[in-house]
């Protein structure tokens, strides 16, 4: 047998060794750690000490906090950052944005995260200041939006909710990854996870395209938007409010066109509306037309062009048909008349051997009216946003939050919350933490400081073995 060097062999001797106690050194689990966290980080050195966020990304910060408002998405097509209005409190100088824009701030930890991929995770807060559920749509800033803007600024480095394990991962395996966190506005946050609705229904086209619309129950008409799986799952993609009225139907056809029905609120006239679901999910409605008296309208495409709608009539049990013919933005309606037939099963599409059915039914802690989604393979998921952020669970919210939340927060004065939650294993933020003697035991694991680079907080997460 041939024989090594002396030399070679004591070098490989050392490189096995070395090797396995690299095997053996795991990093702390991620919700056992502790970060440095800085409060309204977008204030740097106007409130409070803290500069710039390349500057605190810098000195080992891996929490930043951007409160942000929605008020003036429709003209700017972006989100403002600021504490009490757009600009409040805002920093812009030591190579902060100019710009009160989102994406701006957004970027500026996207390009510092590029540069330094071995760097611990990356949460970024956003404190959402306004309500983002009054916004009727994609176009006027909703959640939908916000999901979108987060993605394209930090592509692959998102660390995405709906992705994070199931198992705790440590914190060496989340390197370089940014994860978005929601926190504010309590409506916002809740409506993320989860919809609300009466009486919906919905359409399933040979493409696997899927269009749900469902009524308030106080008069005005929402839709959602998706696509069917390979996993046999639906997500979701769009969502939005189109008119006011109740009991809507809706059919699509394999070429994205869809017809809707609905009767007015309180009311006993039936509406239509033509539309064209686009590749990005979002749906372009024609104006709505009378075409009919009635109630619980139903509709269906008997080819692509071709439509029959059935309802009941307002005075009995008697139900009435149309046939239609979709040319563009309308249908010309032909042929009403009695008929024995029963009106569709607008809770239900099958098409191309999928099946999509839609009802409401409380989900744990949620509402009855909760909008739930089967397939013929999956069961019981929740009509929703991606969950690509994170949903932050604050002292004082309901139980929908709590649901499922790894994020928990609380001022830095409320020991008693930060302490049980740390030790239910939970990621836990103390705000305003400006005192070591607001130190827990165990220490909240992003406390949140307007004074990042005092010696009290550096000693404080130095002995705390803060990870970088």
């Amino acid at each position: 047998m041939r024989r090594l060097p002396a030399l070679a062999t004591a070098v490989l001797t050392a490189s096995a060794l070395l090797t396995a106690g690299t095997a053996h050194a795991a990093s702390p689990p991620f919700p056992a750690s502790v970060f440095r966290a800085t409060h309204n980080s977008y204030s740097g050195n106007v409130d409070g000490a803290k500069n710039s966020l390349a500057h605190q990304l810098d000195h080992g910060v891996r929490f930043l906090e951007l409160d942000v408002h929605d008020n003036g998405y429709a003209t700017s097509h972006d989100y403002a950052i600021g504490h009490d209005s757009p600009g409040n409190l805002v920093d812009h100088g030591g190579g902060n944005p100019a710009s009160n824009d989102l994406r701006d701030w957004l970027t500026v930890v996207n390009t510092w995260s590029a540069q330094h991929p071995a760097a611990a995770p990356i949460v970024v807060m956003l404190d959402l200041k306004d309500d983002l559920t009054d916004n009727p749509s994609f176009a006027a800033g909703n959640l939908t939006a916000l999901n979108q803007e987060l993605e394209s600024v930090f592509g692959a480095r998102l660390l995405r909710a709906q992705d994070y394990p199931a198992a705790q991962p440590e914190v060496d395996a989340l390197r370089g990854r940014v994860l978005p966190l929601l926190s504010g506005d309590g409506g916002s946050r809740t409506e993320y996870k989860r919809d609300v609705g009466y009486h919906p229904a919905v359409a399933l086209n040979g493409r696997g395209q899927v269009v749900e619309v469902h009524d308030s129950g106080a008069g005005a008409l929402w839709y959602w938007t998706g696509t069917y799986g390979p996993d046999g799952r639906v997500t979701w993609l769009r969502h939005g409010k189109y008119d006011s009225g109740q009991t809507p139907a809706v059919a699509l056809n394999d070429n994205g066109d869809l017809v809707e029905v609905h009767q007015s609120q309180g009311a006993s006239t039936l509406w239509y509306h033509a539309g064209k679901l686009g590749a990005d999910g979002e749906i372009t409605w024609q104006a709505s037309h009378q075409y009919d008296n009635g109630v619980l309208p139903t509709v269906a495409f008997t080819d692509a062009t071709h439509l029959r709608e059935i309802h009941q009539s307002q005075s009995g049990s008697q139900n009435w048909a149309w046939n239609g013919v979709l040319a563009g933005p309308t249908v010309s309606w032909t042929g009403n008349a009695k008929t024995s037939e029963a009106r569709f099963a607008k809770a239900t599409a099958t098409s191309a051997g999928r099946t999509v059915s839609v009802w409401t039914g409380a989900d744990g802690p949620t509402s009855a009216q909760t909008l739930r989604a089967d397939t013929d393979r999956a069961g019981g998921d929740r009509i929703r946003y991606r969950q690509v952020a994170f949903d932050e669970f604050q002292q004082g919210d309901s139980a929908e939050l709590q649901q499922g939340a790894l994020f928990y927060g609380a001022p830095a004065t409320e020991s008693a919350f930060i302490t049980s939650a740390r030790q239910a294993g939970k990621l836990v933020r103390g705000w305003d933490f400006d005192s070591v003697s607001q130190a827990t035991t165990p220490l909240a694991n992003y406390p949140a400081t307007n004074h990042p680079y005092d010696a009290w907080y550096q000693n404080l997460l130095a002995q705390a073995g803060a990870v970088e």
